[in-house]
């Protein structure tokens, strides 16, 4: 009878872990545990075991989490170190749901922590426990285990804790750490990684390293001077003899000499003045300053006259669409009735429409007149429905009155309860039996009675 009994101690303190595969609520012994529970309370509350996944998995035994790079072998506790066991005699590994530390040996709490999938007595005395599941939550937990699992134990696709809430705090005075997150220290990792590998060159490896050296620090050289430049190789190469320092062609006659402003207004004055004696020279150079602008001009008025066609003629196609419609209902209408069934069946689909939109027009407007019409077609369908009721009633008479002999006309009607009567005890109907039982000792003696007398009377 005793086992029935709740043998564990109460709990003080909550948490809420939303994992991918649902909530877990987990109730803690802080008060039996209290190291590992403050361990586990500030690591929550510092967003520690965000995004960790349960790395190790044995199916009906336990699902293993809490360690932030997910090989099992990390984690720390919140006092920079591992810490003791706590052991309570009862607590124990009893039944799934329960919540301890996990460890590699006697008095190695880091942060890594397990739940159980089933009664597990080899583990007691070994694990600290310092919490359990609650409720419903226990079967989202159970959920962990339903996943591919390979020979070393490991999930292929591993369930992830994506954070966990603090709902009920047992410890007033934790004070959460400024700690980095592990993606930020990965990246800063890769970043002095990066820095401190630079390619060097060792030249010393060649058998024409002193070359290829001295080859090195001329480029080298050449670039820091001529940075951000463009330079070609009569720049470059200023000794070789095969180079021309004279150019092939010069800035005037390929037409980019830069026009002086001062020129240009003087000659503008010359023109106005002379007139014809203008110098040719200057007057190609404003033909190609201004022809390109000329030519854009006249494009985008081509563009605005080819739109403004466009427009024009789409306005016309629409007025004649409407005049073509026009003329079509009027040839519709005046045309005679068509020979065919279909052309017959159009032709009184359009006079009945006509017929419509005249009694349409007809009707009188909302008001008082609009009123009375509909008042009085109220009234109307009332004494249609009158008079058809009235109808009804007098066939129904009428079969009534009708005598039919059919067997089908007529209903069973059960008169035995009607004409059922109260039976007097004393006498017996016809229906009623008598029974004898033979062992009955008032039975034998009738029966001996009978016979005596059968006797005498023969």
């Amino acid at each position: 009878m005793s086992n029935i009994y709740i043998k564990e101690p109460p709990t003080n303190g909550k948490v809420l872990l939303h994992t991918t595969v649902g909530e877990i609520d987990v109730e803690l012994w802080s008060k039996e545990a209290p190291k590992a529970c403050r361990n586990f309370v500030q690591l929550c509350m510092e967003g520690y075991y965000n995004n960790t996944i349960f790395h190790r998995i044995v199916k009906g035994f336990i699902v293993q989490g809490g360690d932030p790079t997910g090989t099992g072998t990390g984690g720390e506790s919140v006092y920079g170190h591992t810490f003791k066991d706590e052991f309570h005699q009862r607590l124990k590994f009893s039944r799934r749901g329960i919540i301890a530390m996990a460890n590699a040996g006697q008095n190695d709490n880091g942060s890594q922590f397990f739940f159980t999938l089933d009664r597990a007595d080899e583990l007691n005395g070994k694990h600290t426990i310092f919490g359990k599941v609650t409720g419903l939550t226990v079967f989202n937990m159970l959920k962990l285990a339903d996943v591919a699992v390979d020979d070393n134990e490991k999930p292929i696709h591993p369930p992830r804790v994506k954070k966990i809430e603090v709902l009920a705090n047992p410890f007033d005075d934790i004070v959460p750490r400024a700690l980095e997150s592990i993606e930020q220290k990965k990246k800063d990792e890769k970043k002095e990684a990066k820095s401190q590998s630079k390619a060097t060159k060792n030249f010393k490896l060649l058998s024409f390293g002193d070359e290829a050296e001295e080859d090195e620090a001329e480029t080298i050289s050449v670039a820091s001077e001529y940075k951000a430049k463009l330079k070609s190789s009569h720049d470059l190469l200023t000794n070789d003899p095969h180079l021309s320092a004279v150019p092939a062609y010069e800035n005037s006659e390929m037409g980019l000499e830069k026009p002086n402003h001062s020129d240009v207004a003087a000659v503008g004055s010359n023109d106005e003045e002379k007139g014809s004696n203008a110098d040719p020279e200057n007057d190609e150079a404003k033909k190609n300053v201004d022809g390109p602008k000329d030519e854009k001009m006249s494009k985008t008025e081509e563009l605005r006259r080819e739109v403004a066609q466009l427009q024009k003629e789409l306005r016309l196609a629409k007025k004649r669409k409407a005049e073509e419609g026009k003329v079509s209902e009027s040839a519709s209408t005046d045309a005679p009735e068509p020979d065919d069934k279909s052309g017959i069946a159009v032709a009184q689909f359009k006079n009945d429409r006509k017929k419509y939109v005249e009694k349409k027009k007809q009707l009188p407007k909302k008001g008082s007149v609009r009123e009375e019409q509909t008042l009085a077609l109220l009234a109307k369908f009332k004494t249609k429905l009158h008079a058809s009721k009235s109808d009804e009633t007098e066939e129904a008479v009428a079969v009534d009155t009708v005598e039919d002999t059919g067997w089908m006309n007529h209903v069973f009607v059960d008169t035995s309860k009607s004409d059922q009567q109260a039976k007097d005890a004393n006498q017996q109907s016809l229906d009623t039996f008598d029974i004898f039982d033979p062992r009955n000792p008032m039975n034998k003696r009738r029966r001996q009675e009978s016979k005596q007398k059968n006797k005498k009377s023969r």
